[in-house]
This record gives structure tokens, sequence and C-alpha cells, in this order.
């Protein structure tokens, strides 16, 4: 279907999307591509000329940043929008099905977000994805969202930030959502301004954290702590070039994966991404325990898109996934591949092992030590709380990097590697670095780990 409606297109003419009649076809005619390489094609859009992607213009423009493309333009459709639209909703009516707890929309509820306000180029409205969805609230949902559109529109983020606790402070809060990192920000500003010891203090009926774009559970203890109790929470995995999955079950592991709004999906073993030719596989091929590259293409005119995004099958019936880490963002600088879950399962260890309140985490290899010295990984942590004992800390951090990683593993038995070692960040300190990178809130992340030491030297400035 998607084939067929987009076969006049530019795309679809160049593309031969007349002849495409099976996957293989497909595979045959349509190479994988990130953002660089349908830049060409975008640059059209960008232009104004219609059915470039998909038929006609996109409705919106969405701005995003890249780590290696830079700004990047991604289009939202007529067809596209309900697929951002009705996942959300699904995702908030799926909670409440199993669960039975609808108290939350009684109350109010904030989405820390991007600006609302829209800008225009050659005719179409261009924002930030959060900032688009905005103009889509429901009207059943618009009388208890907050915070204003005043405040939502202030661009900088930390005078945001304090305009929203200041405005929120006193409302009936029920339901908060946005990524964790700058949702602690909020929680820490809150309880700063009220006097309050604890959230649930201040919103007595918050009962429901909807949270996106990093792994939880390194916040876990940290949130829980600011809160005061153990609230419920719903994942979702929302991408500019589309709402890809949500949590669908308080009681199964993993997101459900959308499969009805307009995305067909591909998968390249994430072992076998970098080589010439690698096998593109559909849904029904997928091994559950298996790393993927996520490969797009949608309703939008994304096709044959790679995210950048590794997942792992948990369920085939139905299908569920995690968010397994970034096929660009690893340290293997030693043939060691680790990857973003590893990493995130080791904090998760070391905080049940050593105790602490991990804020923020990097790792990065250390290929040239001191003459004598072998090379080592080096892991840059802020803690809102230090554990009693730093270096139980990083000896869990150690044994779970062994038990996860086999490799790794190896090369520590092996004295290929000195044990990692542990930099301690100063309290705010990632947010600070974010901030000299004018990458401070919003969709903004810290990579968990990198390949090289360019974000691991800039991060020395911030250490205690």
């Amino acid at each position: 279907m998607l084939v067929q409606t987009a076969e006049s297109t530019k795309f679809g003419n160049d593309h031969h999307f007349s002849e495409i009649k099976s996957h293989s076809d497909w595979v045959k005619n349509v190479p994988v591509r990130d953002y660089e390489l349908l830049k060409g094609y975008m640059e059209l859009v960008l232009e104004g000329q219609p059915d470039i992607l998909w038929p006609g213009k996109p409705l919106y423009l969405c701005k995003t940043s890249g780590t290696t493309s830079g700004t990047k333009y991604i289009p939202l459709t007529k067809a596209s929008m309900p697929n951002h639209i009705d996942s959300a909703k699904y995702a908030l009516l799926s909670y409440i099905a199993e669960t039975g707890n609808a108290k939350f929309v009684d109350g109010k509820m904030i989405f820390l977000q991007g600006s609302p306000e829209l800008a225009m180029k050659n005719g179409i409205p261009l924002g930030r994805l959060s900032g688009i969805v905005a103009h889509h609230v429901p009207n059943y949902l618009q009388k208890n969202r907050m915070p204003s559109y005043t405040t939502n529109c202030i661009d900088d983020w930390e005078t945001k930030v304090n305009a929203v606790a200041e405005e929120t402070m006193k409302a009936d809060m029920r339901l908060i959502s946005g990524i964790p990192s700058w949702v602690q920000m909020y929680f820490e500003i809150l309880l700063e301004k009220s006097g309050k010891k604890t959230i649930a203090e201040l919103f007595p009926d918050f009962s429901l954290f909807v949270y996106g774009g990093v792994n939880y559970e390194p916040y876990r203890a940290r949130f829980e702590k600011l809160i005061g109790k153990r609230i419920d929470s719903v994942e979702v995995y929302p991408a500019s070039e589309g709402f890809i999955a949500f949590q669908d079950s308080q009681k199964e592991p993993g997101l459900l994966i959308n499969t009805w709004s307009g995305i067909f999906y591909e998968f390249i073993a994430a072992e076998d991404f970098f080589n010439e030719n690698p096998k593109r596989i559909t849904l029904e091929d997928v091994e559950i325990g298996k790393n993927y590259v996520i490969i797009l293409n949608t309703n939008a005119g994304m096709w044959g898109y790679n995210i950048g995004d590794t997942v792992k099958f948990v369920s085939k019936d139905p299908y569920r996934l995690i968010v397994s880490g970034r096929i660009k963002h690893y340290t293997s600088a030693f043939g060691e591949h680790v990857i973003g879950e590893e990493v995130e399962h080791a904090i998760h260890e070391a905080i049940t092992v050593a105790g602490g309140e991990v804020v923020e985490f990097h790792l990065a290899p250390q290929v040239n030590p001191p003459e004598g010295e072998l090379p080592y990984h080096e892991w840059f942590i802020e803690f809102a709380q230090k554990p009693a004992d730093t270096e139980k800390f990083r000896s869990a951090i150690e044994q779970a990097m062994c038990a996860k990683n086999i490799y790794y593993n190896d090369l520590i038995k092996g004295h290929v590697l000195q044990n990692l070692r542990m930099c301690v960040i100063k309290r705010n300190g990632f947010n600070e670095y974010m901030k000299s990178q004018g990458k401070l809130g919003g969709q903004n992340k810290v990579p968990r780990l990198s390949n090289d030491r360019k974000l691991a030297d800039a991060l020395k400035a911030f250490s205690e």
C-alpha cells in the first residue's frame, strides 16, 4: 500500500516502485539510507516542491538535531500525523484498560516538551516534534493540560523549567511526562521552591510517569527518592520519523510495536550491519533476544531509513521489543563492542549492590594511557547521592560488565585492558556541559557511550 501510494513521486519513479511486487524486489530497488544519503530528496522537499518522497507537500517539517548530520528536517504528512497522535493515546488507554487506574484524567497533566511556536519554510510549518504534536492534543485533554501556552513557548530551558515549576507548584498534578533527566531537573526545582521533602507531598495524587528517550532503570532509585514513593510508569518510543512502540502492559516486558499506522519495518542484525550487503528481514523473521538495527519505511516518505537505533525483541506474540542502544553509540576500541543495554544494566547492578543515586553517566575508552599502563574503559558518573563505598560501586560495574559482555571479560582476564576507572562528575556537571553545547533540555540526551574521547575529554572539566 505504501509503495502504491508513492508510486508517482520522484522517489517512487527513481526507484521503480511500479515494478516492486515483493520484499526481495524492494531490497533490490531501495537501499538502506541515513539522513545524509536521503539529503538530496530532502532539499527538494525543503524548497517546497510537491510529490518528492510522498504525494503532495508535508503538513509539517520536524526539526531535529542529528549526531552526525547536524540539523535534520523530517517530513510529517497528513497520512503520518495520526501515528504520532494516536500512539500516545493508545499507550494511556492500554494502561487504563489493564490497571483500571483512570484517576489521573481528573487532575492536571504536564508534558515537558519543546516550544509549540512554529516557523515557516517555503510555506511548510516548521518546529520540534513535541511542539508540533502539542497542536494536536485532543480537546478532552486540553482543559487539564499544563503548562500554559505562554510558558511552553519559552525557549531557554532553565528559564522554562523554572517557570513551569512556578506555574504547576500548587496544581493537582497527576500525570507527568518527559525525558527522565529533564523531569528529574523539574522535580529538584519544585522541591527547592516549595520547601517540600518529596514530590508526593507536593502532588499527593501524582500516579503516572510517562517517559521515553532513555532507559528509566538507571534513574529509578533517584526518582523514587524524589517522589517519595514508587509510582507506575509507561514507556513510549516516539521518533521524528514515526511513533514506533509503546508499553501496553505493566505485567509483560517490552513495548508493543506499532504495526497498524503506516510504518513498514525492516531489520538488520546489528553484528552484520557494517558488512557490505547485510541481510534485511521483515517482522515475521526476527528472533527473540537478538540485536537488530531497525529500518523504517513510512507514510511520510522515509524509505529504507536507518534511524540509528538497535532493538531486541522479547516477544513475537504479540511483537514486543526493547530499545537496546544506538548503532553508532558503542565502545569497541579493543574489539569488545559494548552497547547501551550493557552499560545501563551495569549501572543498575552497581546501584543495587553498592547503593547511591545516579544522575547521568557516560563511558569512553582510553587507548593512550600513560607509558607503562594498560588501556582501560573510563566511566564518567554524576551522583545525586554518592554510594558509601565508591570502590565497591566501581567494582560492581566491572563485575556486571564482565558477566554481560564476554569480549570485555576476556580482555580483562587476558590483561589486555586494566580494570575500568571511574571519574566522578560534580553535581549538575552534565547539565553544565550540555548547556555549554547549546543542548540543555528539550529532546537532547547525553550519549551513554562513545568509541572516542571527544565527550570524555570535555567532561573532565566538570569533574570533582
